[in-house]
């Protein structure tokens, strides 16, 4: 359990996940849209993100209904010190800018409060709606990581790095 603050961004509340939490998560995660990109979740695969002590997981509230999950892990290495996000919106908030809110909120509190100065977020290649929200926040492509990630079908896919400077969060517009 960790001792993450309640985030408030312009349209979305980002709250403290707990373990009670792991239903609502996987419902969020389930619909093919997403699960798409979520491959494998299981109520205790989880149990288990949402007690790590090495991941800071949120649900992501809009109009006091969750709607999406979020999270996010630090490298604290001074010398490759950064944070890297996760995110996921449920299908039925698709297109209504949340996504690209939560991001943002996110991003905002990991450099304004935590003080890192980079961050990174890894979608898969294909994930053309999740790379727009990213770039919206001004996370720009790095490079491509081939054969990152294992998906559903039991083969490798792509995934795109992408990373964010503090100094362009909200020169992005």
């Amino acid at each position: 359990m960790h001792d993450d603050p309640t985030i408030v961004g312009d349209g979305v509340v980002l709250r403290p996940a707990t373990v009670d939490d792991a239903a609502v998560v996987l419902a969020i995660l389930s619909p093919p849209e997403v699960s798409q990109w979520w491959p494998g979740e299981t109520l205790d695969s989880l149990r288990t993100t949402l007690t790590s002590p090495d991941e800071h997981s949120f649900l992501v509230m809009a109009d006091d209904q969750p709607v999406g999950f979020i999270q996010y892990y630090e490298e604290l290495d001074a010398e490759y010190r950064h944070a890297g996000i996760d995110v996921a919106l449920h299908p039925d908030v698709h297109g209504r800018g949340l996504g690209t809110d939560a991001v943002r909120t996110l991003a905002r509190h990991l450099i304004g409060t935590l003080g890192h100065h980079r961050l990174i977020i890894d979608p898969a290649a294909a994930n053309a709606r999740a790379i727009r929200c990213y770039e919206k926040v001004g996370f720009r492509a790095v490079g491509v990581m081939r054969e990152y990630e294992r998906g559903g079908d039991g083969r490798f896919h792509d995934g795109l790095l992408m990373d964010l400077l503090a100094a362009e969060l909200d020169a992005s517009g």
